[in-house]
């Protein structure tokens, strides 16, 4: 996911497909835009269809449009975007491998948590703390 910081979330009419709520949405986390409408879709789907229209309809409403793509439909095309190399159109393979090392550093800094959790010394400390 991109940073967010300072940031402000638009719609942008011009590359959506009703609106451009997710397509706003996709570019302010810098997502795919199929993806947003893909999780869109399927929330609608699975049960969730009032919560995610009247969601759509309200970010339809406070959302302002992109400056910059208003009346402009070509303007859509000079977006900068700031995504990784496979949410391009790279393989999946790239994709899995991006995921695969990411958990696998998540999985390393857990394991460390643990130890120490599991430690003496943390035990030690702990009633040490309680006197």
């Amino acid at each position: 996911m991109s940073d967010t910081k300072g940031r402000t979330l638009y719609r942008i009419p011009q590359s959506g497909k009703i609106a451009g709520v997710c397509s706003g949405i996709a570019d302010y986390f810098g997502f795919e835009t199929w993806l947003v409408r893909v999780v869109a879709a399927s929330i609608f789907l699975l049960g969730g269809s009032g919560i995610v229209l009247i969601i759509y309809v309200l970010l339809w409403m406070i959302l302002d449009i992109k400056p910059g793509t208003e009346n402009n439909k070509k303007a859509h095309k000079d977006i900068e975007i700031k995504k990784k190399v496979w949410q391009s159109g790279e393989p999946a393979k790239m994709a899995l491998r991006d995921v695969n090392s990411q958990f696998r550093s998540l999985e390393i800094r857990l394991q460390k948590l643990e130890r120490h959790v599991t430690s003496d010394s943390f035990d030690l400390k702990q009633e040490i703390n309680n006197l």
